[in-house]
């Protein structure tokens, strides 16, 4: 089957494209560490085409789809965030068209934003795509990652999300504090369970990743159980949260490797039963339906 899109995830740190053909194939790939902090703004339509030139000389006037963080403030352009609940239809009429030569354009999907009930403002750019693609009408998709979210649909539309920075506010602990120092290899999993177990002991989250030092200082857990550990106590925290948010929903892991793991694990011991989908699968299929609705 003949290619019909070039479809991009364009990051902080990460360019990834594919070519895909009308039935959702992937017939190619590419990527580089070419992600927009890395590119100045004025360089970023030229690393495009210097990525996916190859796909469009031999295919014609393909279009191009690109979603995530090249539409931040940071990126190509900043394009608006529309504004929850929302779903397929108006993202796909906010998607915003920049001219790469030869009559060709690449669409930039928009980011989301919502407020939780005290008026706090949330938002997302790329997560919005993989919603798109999850095929979860009514419930809640979970997407870890650094900035994880939660997102609640109801009837196909997204009405509102929350953000975990469980991802980055693990690595800070593990990298540039006195917990991290005593983490020893090779990491035992056992050390998960117990952070899972302590994440739903009184005393708050401060207090037990504390005990992540107390533990090892008094005999009671080896080093190599501290990073699981730390790891679970963080997941098992934005569980604890997240789940208030799904309030009895079908759930959707969008999440490979540790991630599908890890937070398999999680939800397994809390006794939730949960579907994992491939976080590449369904970013593709998501932007697929985007343009489609364009």
């Amino acid at each position: 089957m003949p290619p019909a899109l070039i479809a991009v995830d364009w990051g902080t740190t990460r360019l990834r494209a594919w070519l895909i053909a009308a039935d959702g194939a992937v017939l190619d790939r590419t990527a580089s560490d070419d992600g927009i902090l890395a590119v100045p703004a004025e360089g970023l339509p030229s690393t495009l085409l210097g990525r996916v030139g190859p796909w469009l000389e031999r295919n014609g006037c393909l279009p191009v789809a690109m979603a995530g963080m090249v539409g931040s403030r940071n990126g190509w352009v900043e394009v608006p965030y529309v504004e929850c609940p929302a779903g397929i239809p108006r993202l796909a009429a906010a998607l915003t068209r920049m001219p790469l030569g030869d009559g060709i354009d690449a669409l930039i999907v928009p980011g989301l934003i919502t407020r939780d009930a005290d008026g706090t403002p949330d938002v997302m750019r790329g997560e919005e795509t993989k919603i798109a693609g999850a095929g979860l009408d009514d419930g809640v998709v979970v997407m870890p990652g650094t900035h994880g979210k939660w997102a609640r649909l109801a009837g196909g539309i997204v009405e509102g999300f929350a953000t975990f920075m469980t991802g980055e506010l693990y690595a800070a602990l593990t990298g540039h504090t006195i917990l991290g120092r005593l983490a020893e290899d090779p990491d035992d999993s056992a050390g998960f369970s117990r952070g899972l177990a302590a994440s739903r002991r009184p005393g708050g989250l401060t207090h037990q990743l504390f005990a992540a030092r107390t533990l090892v200082l008094a005999g009671d857990m080896p080093g190599t159980q501290v990073r699981p550990y730390l790891s679970g106590l963080l997941i098992g925290t934005e569980l604890d949260h997240g789940r208030a948010l799904a309030a009895g929903s079908d759930l959707v892991l969008v999440a490979d490797g540790a991630f599908a793991e890890s937070y398999g694990a999680a939800f397994a011991a809390l006794g939730v039963p949960v579907r994992c989908c491939d976080p590449e699968a369904v970013f593709l299929r998501g932007l697929a339906r985007i343009v489609a609705a364009a």
